[in-house]
């Protein structure tokens, strides 16, 4: 069995630009394939909910335009997952007109490209509830009920490497895939290459973020991988990095709920027995991964609804004594809001003090919190399904802080500075509704594939 080089120029695709150098190194090596994630649940659920994307259309195409390019000289496939953030339909179809343009543009030879949808309809995932098939929840949650898929406003099921693999062999050029298993991407090439899930699925792994498995630490640098059958070697293209044993093994580790498990649709890969070594100066290599098969196939859903319109207020707070009362004075706070405008729960409101300079950040999963910091700045959020009532919640809640009534205060002043009386405008809020799985007969039975072919002439043949 021959090797299968992949390159990797980033681990999220438009998220920031990739840096050309390396990737231009990389390509300079002849891989076979070229192959970028392109979306995250990281990025929270508003742009799944919302059908937008967290990703500028210039840093996107910037990405595709350097990768297309490159693919179609080298004369390799390029494999895109989880398009324009989130992998939804509209992102997908983004990405295939971006490709399109682009071929236009630079008067492409002709190329055949496969897009592959991954989004569901609610009526589609309530159909194979009342059929008995059980939406079960993951890290805790309940499974989904009628309720739960009724107020989600868009769902997209994550495909294994099924879907794309067939693609390839089906003579796809260039794979435009919704959302995606980040590791599904680069293992597909190998299993059509003969190779086990155990290794096509762990190489995944290792390489999906590109330059994160390197030291030291650098975004969106390329990564070069050459993998055969339990042998995954990682070679870092930047001048300024390589890839140890330890920079792969603890990326191996990275975004894990279990260190040493990475599941897909048809099982997991058990990573407890993997050893790592250092290959070359730059590339380390990592063996001795196992593939545990589930009984049944299961595929995750993720899915986002409205919760309601944002409002936003930023207070400053220097004054030693309210900075050691906040919580008091928030306190205070909410209890004046819920008089005016009615218990939160009921009245369909929230309000969110966000403290920095204190536990801004981990909020209660904070481990130190400074005994008298210096000065916070509070970020006052709000949600409500009405956007008037939104603004208005917002900008009580944040003058309640500087009239907060707290023991041992006579003046007047310098309790809490506004920084401006604007009430700033967010994105509607959103939540997660599906973290959840949905068992199938076949890992590729939601994902439907299209092909065309991609004319520089502006013909497209089925």
């Amino acid at each position: 069995m021959a090797d299968v080089s992949i390159l990797c120029p980033t681990g999220h695709l438009g998220f920031t630009p990739l840096e050309p150098a390396s990737f231009r190194a990389g390509c300079a090596l002849k891989p076979d394939f070229i192959i970028a994630d392109s979306g995250s649940c990281d990025i929270g659920p508003y742009p799944l909910g919302a059908d937008g994307q967290a990703s500028p259309v210039a840093w996107q195409r910037h990405d595709l335009e350097i990768m297309l390019l490159e693919a179609r000289r080298l004369g390799v496939p390029m494999i895109i997952g989880s398009a324009s953030d989130t992998g939804t339909d509209r992102g997908v179809r983004q990405f295939a007109d971006i490709i399109r343009d682009i071929a236009r543009e630079n008067r492409l030879a002709p190329f055949r490209m496969a897009t592959i949808f991954s989004e569901l309809t609610r009526e589609e995932v309530l159909g194979r509830m009342r059929a008995g098939a059980p939406v079960q929840g993951l890290d805790g949650r309940s499974d989904a009920d009628e309720a739960t898929i009724l107020r989600t406003d868009r769902i997209v099921a994550v495909m294994s490497a099924e879907p794309i693999a067939a693609a390839l062999k089906a003579g796809a050029e260039v794979v435009i895939a919704g959302r995606s298993s980040d590791c599904a991407l680069f293992a597909a090439p190998l299993l059509n290459a003969g190779m086990s899930p155990a290794t096509a699925y762990y190489a995944g792994k290792l390489m999906e973020c590109a330059s994160f498995c390197c030291e030291p630490f650098m975004g969106k640098e390329s990564i070069l991988g050459r993998i055969s059958e339990d042998d995954i070697r990682v070679t870092a293209m930047h001048p300024g990095q390589r890839c140890t044993p330890a920079s792969l093994a603890s990326h191996a580790m990275y975004e894990r709920r279990d260190p040493f498990r990475e599941y897909v649709a048809t099982g997991y890969v058990d990573m407890s027995a993997v050893r790592y070594e250092q290959w070359d100066e730059k590339t380390a290599r990592a063996t001795g991964a196992r593939f545990v098969p589930s009984a049944t196939p299961m595929l995750k859903l993720e899915g986002a609804g409205k919760v309601g319109e944002r409002r936003l207020a930023i207070v400053g707070i220097r004054d030693p004594y309210t900075i050691e009362n906040i919580d008091k004075a928030m306190d205070w706070a909410r209890a004046r809001l819920a008089e005016r405008f009615g218990p939160p729960e009921a009245a369909g409101w929230t309000v969110h003090y966000h403290a920095y300079g204190r536990d801004g950040v981990m909020g209660a999963l904070e481990t130190h919190r400074p005994v008298r910091p210096h000065e916070l700045g509070i970020v006052v959020e709000t949600v409500c399904a009405d956007a008037r009532r939104a603004e208005e919640i917002c900008a009580l809640a944040a003058r309640n802080l500087f009239y907060a009534r707290l023991a041992e205060v006579k003046g007047t002043a310098g309790a809490a500075a506004l920084m401006s009386d604007e009430i700033l405008v967010g994105k509607p809020g959103y939540e997660w509704t599906l973290n959840h799985v949905l068992p199938v007969a076949d890992p590729s039975e939601l994902f439907r594939t299209e092909f065309t072919t991609v004319d520089a002439r502006m013909k497209e043949a089925a």
